[in-house]
């Protein structure tokens, strides 16, 4: 009976969606890291990203699953409409930048960096861990402005409304702004 109601509680927990820690307004972590762009490495810079526009910076918990997938092939068909509104995207997982490599040019079609965060330091500091497998990031999309402050989180292991959503807080943003 105990291990069935384990069971009940564990999948009542990873099917319900749950809420990012970082808020709307905090400020968010700066960080760098190893990142790749259609096979290529160079250094992410959140604060020279930020300096370009807003950053949409979303948490996925492993390259080549079946939900990363699907968000990364999301990602990449919405980039396009991300850029037009002045935005960048960046995936960050726990994944080797050798993974991360392949990844971003098969999964993400070499439209948007993903960055290695093998120490898991940038998940910590989004609060962005994984509750049930602590080695993995929560799947959670943040919008920053370029001011530094987050201006949208949400966290859901479905990957299907993260670009939806992150699309509309962007688009938002730009309509607040666009008069300033």
């Amino acid at each position: 009976m105990k291990t069935l109601f384990a069971c009940a509680m564990l999948t009542a927990a990873v099917a319900a969606p749950s809420y990012a820690a970082l808020n709307v307004g905090d400020s968010a972590p700066n960080f760098t890291a190893q990142a790749s762009l259609g096979g290529k490495e160079f250094t992410f810079s959140l604060a020279d990203t930020l300096k370009k526009g807003p950053v949409v910076l979303y948490f996925y918990p492993a390259a080549f699953t079946k939900g990363c997938t699907i968000e990364a092939h999301d990602f990449a068909e919405a980039v396009d409409q991300y850029r037009s509104l002045g935005a960048t995207v960046v995936g960050v997982s726990h994944d080797k930048i050798e993974t991360l490599n392949k990844f971003s040019v098969s999964e993400c079609g070499s439209k948007f960096a993903v960055a290695a965060d093998t120490d898991q330091s940038i998940m910590k500091s989004y609060d962005a861990i994984l509750a049930i497998k602590p080695e993995y990031a929560n799947r959670t999309s943040y919008v920053v402005a370029p001011g530094g402050k987050i201006i949208y989180s949400f966290t859901d292991l479905a990957p299907d409304k993260h670009v939806e959503n992150t699309l509309a807080a962007v688009r938002k943003w730009k309509a607040d702004n666009q008069s300033k």
